[in-house]
């Protein structure tokens, strides 16, 4: 194969045909808090990345292509430790959604948008399982599969009574109920166990504590951490003081305290914000801007635009008695997400996306504002939703930051995200694995 200088104007998709190539001449931001590298290089081999770092510094190997990158930024790809695959089609969320067409779909969707991994939370079918490991056995084109499969709660708990959520999380009662899911679920090698553990404000069950404290334990000595869907202080204080993994939303009931702070740091227990989940509680009781904005409506369909945008809808939203409160408990998220930060708290990044109204992919970029809202720097915003990310799912050695032996999964930028993170919209390409996202 001959030597081949590409320009900007060319389609990129040729880096998928080549076995070595690299980037040129473009700004680095590698994830691990270090500063930017202006005038950077990048060797991929076989979608992995074999070099980085000034391009004076960096040859050309015989027989590689090379792309130049000129003004460009390239940051790692978003990594989403709390979505939810496959359920949903337009508004409806329904089981029967669930099939390898519709998951794949939203794999699409999501990295389109630059999220190159998913954490999909206790929502899935076994056939995740499957997807899962045919993508690991070669170099995906879509975004990454991580699964909690099937999460727990307790009999008729929250969140069966949602629309579309009877029957897929296991329900139990007992610690002999507890051994006997987690035995069926451990036999797929789960990412990580999902765990409601919540009461609507009141209006479902919740599971026990002592029995979340016992789906811990049990995980624990299969080597599997739990994420726990949390709402009240209370919770996230017992469930921490456990040795509980994450804790999947932030607090939303009160401030926390210095006590938390300190239980989380010394348990390990991560603290995810899914500060957009929030906002779209709230958002649709009038018109969103974001309907217009070509960057949400050029993966949404002009039926579901129709439809937020209906009064009919925004008349429902409203309905809600407790709407009022909401904004609210998004100001609490926000401030306690910052405060657990600062207090020394491992934070990683989940947003809560594929519920209806919870749009793939978009939401992970209002997810990125949200927390620059939040008093968080945008540097921070992407180590934590790269190198932080890729710490809590154990998988460092292979994804997050772009370092020598890692997946080339990246986002090239028009503009610089480190100085806005509304930037990161700029999204000029998406690679996964080396592979143009098309």
């Amino acid at each position: 194969m001959q030597v081949h200088t590409l320009t900007i104007l060319f389609s990129l998709a040729s880096i998928s045909l080549a076995e070595t190539v690299v980037l040129r001449s473009f700004t680095l931001i590698d994830g691990t808090g270090r500063p930017a590298v202006p005038q950077a290089a990048m060797l991929i081999t076989d979608g992995r990345i074999r070099a980085t770092g000034p391009a004076a510094k960096i040859s050309t190997p015989a027989g590689a292509a090379e792309l130049d990158l000129s003004g460009k930024y390239v940051m790692p790809g978003i990594m989403n430790l709390h979505g939810h695959l496959g359920n949903v089609v337009d508004l409806t969320q329904d089981p029967k959604n669930f099939t390898r067409e519709n998951v794949e779909k939203q794999l699409n969707t999501y990295a389109r948008y630059g999220v190159t991994t998913v954490l999909s939370m206790g929502s899935d079918q076994l056939s995740i399982f499957d997807m899962r490991r045919e993508q690991r056995a070669g170099r995906p084109k879509t975004a990454r599969i991580f699964t909690a499969g099937r999460g727990f709660t307790g009999p008729s708990g929250y969140p069966t009574m949602m629309a579309g959520m009877q029957g897929i999380p296991f329900e139990v009662a007992t610690p002999a109920d507890v051994e006997k899911a987690l035995a069926e679920l451990a036999r797929h090698q789960p990412d990580v166990v999902k765990v409601w553990v919540d009461d609507h404000l009141g209006k479902d069950k919740k599971i026990p504590t002592d029995i979340t404290k016992s789906l811990i334990s049990a995980a624990k000595k299969r080597g599997l951490g739990v994420c726990a869907h949390i709402f009240y202080y209370e919770d996230a204080k017992a469930l921490s003081d456990a040795g509980l993994h994450a804790c999947a939303h932030s607090v939303r009931d009160r401030m926390v305290d210095d006590a938390l702070a300190a239980s989380m740091r010394k348990n390990g227990t991560w603290q995810l914000g899914t500060l957009a989940r929030e906002y779209s509680t709230f958002v649709y009781a009038t018109a969103p801007d974001f309907l217009r904005d070509p960057f949400f409506t050029r993966s949404v369909s002009k039926g579901v635009i129709a439809t937020i945008d209906s009064e009919a809808y925004r008349k429902r939203v409203k309905a809600d008695t407790d709407l009022p409160r909401y904004p609210e408990f998004l100001a609490t998220a926000q401030k306690n997400l910052k405060k657990l930060y600062d207090a020394g708290v491992k934070v990683a990044f989940g947003t809560d996306s594929g519920p209806p109204a919870r749009f793939s992919g978009f939401f992970e970029h209002k997810e990125l504002e949200l927390m620059a809202e939040a008093g968080f720097k945008p540097s921070e915003i992407i180590t934590i939703f790269s190198k932080n990310s890729a710490e809590f799912l154990g998988a460092s050695k292979d994804l997050g930051t772009l370092e020598t032996g890692h997946w080339a999964d990246f986002v090239v930028l028009n503009s610089n995200p480190l100085d806005n993170i509304r930037n990161a919209r700029s999204i000029h390409s998406v690679y996964i694995a080396g592979n143009k996202v098309h």
